[in-house]
């Protein structure tokens, strides 16, 4: 994209004259306008909840990370889940923003407890971006990451024995 300098210059050096924007040749010369999915035959359009189920989906690869969304999220998958038939959601905790070229990416995350979060953060914005990127051709500006809570295992979280409980 060419940048043009925002203070403007007298062309030829008199104040009377019509002013002309200052264009830097390196600058233009790194012009880029091209796109995969822009060409001379058509153009692809993405949609949001597409690269919404392409970061959900690459988030949940990167071992560490225990689940995605908030605290109300997750509790309404949870209610998903119990019923017959319906399918948890790919993109929960994810919100993004397409463009024609670009996409930016909102990651709301529960990491495990004992995992480093910044080389976690890292190996997420890896895989976001790259599965992003080698999939729809987008290119990806940004991943911001939050972290919403931590796992910690208990042994609640376990199935109880049969023997406690009357049958």
């Amino acid at each position: 994209m060419t940048t043009v300098e925002k203070t403007l210059k007298p062309a030829g050096g008199t104040a009377g004259k019509q002013q002309q924007p200052v264009v830097r040749p390196a600058e233009v010369a790194t012009r880029t306008d091209t796109s995969p999915l822009v060409t001379e035959q058509g153009t692809t359009t993405i949609a949001d909840t597409v690269v919404q189920k392409i970061a959900g989906l690459a988030t949940r690869e990167v071992s560490g990370v225990h689940a995605l969304g908030g605290g109300a999220a997750r509790a309404f998958g949870a209610l998903r889940d119990r019923i017959p038939g319906a399918s948890a959601s790919a993109g929960q905790g994810v919100s993004v923003e397409v463009g024609a070229k670009q996409a930016a990416v909102d990651l709301e995350i529960v990491v495990e407890y004992g995992v480093p979060i910044a080389e976690l953060a890292r190996a997420v914005r890896r895989n976001v971006v790259g599965s992003i990127e080698r999939m729809t051709g987008l290119e990806v500006v940004e991943v911001n990451i939050n972290v919403g809570d931590v796992y910690i295992p208990s042994t609640d979280d376990e199935p109880a024995s049969g023997g406690d409980r009357v049958q």
